[in-house]
């Protein structure tokens, strides 16, 4: 009977071991919510062309041109390519507000007019911030890239960024 009892009083703890890890690893703060995340769904990519008085830049970008996919955006990315972004197309041209709220990397948001010029830049957006990021003046188009592209490239405002959905709307405006 003595070690029936000692045996029960083992399983006991043991269960209670695994209640209290379970509870403490579930709800413990920091990578665990990280992993909860919805896992990010990379798009088709086509190639960008980005302009400045150093060269012109290629990069591969998936295209939000849904309410859904700008809407999500980048959001939930643990990493992303150098050469590599994202090109929001607003469907009109207007200001745009950007957030980094459930980005977890750092980007240069970078602003475009109808024309394919860059009319203003957020360099080094900070990842998971409810700053809002507004574009100033109306804008068309948003790219985001890694942080530190930006200033890699030299991009300015006026540069110009080519892109088959920005040069569909640019020759329109041109007339």
């Amino acid at each position: 009977m003595q070690s029936s009892f000692s045996w029960r009083l083992v399983l006991r703890a043991l269960i209670a071991a695994l209640v209290v890890a379970f509870v403490v690893f579930r709800l413990a703060p920091g990578e665990s919510r990280a992993d909860s995340m919805p896992v990010p769904v990379e798009g088709p990519t086509s190639v960008l062309s980005i302009a400045t008085e150093t060269g012109v830049y290629p990069y591969n970008v998936e295209v939000a041109d849904t309410e859904k996919t700008r809407e999500l955006g980048l959001m939930y990315r643990r990493e992303m390519p150098r050469d590599h972004g994202m090109l929001f197309d607003m469907k009109r041209t207007g200001e745009a507000t950007f957030w980094m709220h459930d980005t977890l990397i750092s980007l240069d948001i970078v602003f475009i007019g109808e024309d394919g010029r860059v009319v203003s830049i957020a360099p080094d957006a900070r990842p998971r911030s409810d700053s809002l990021i507004p574009s100033g003046p109306p804008v068309r188009f948003v790219l985001e890239l890694n942080a530190d592209q930006a200033r890699y490239i030299k991009l300015k405002v006026g540069d110009r960024i080519s892109h088959p959905v920005i040069d569909r709307i640019a020759r329109k405006v041109a007339g």
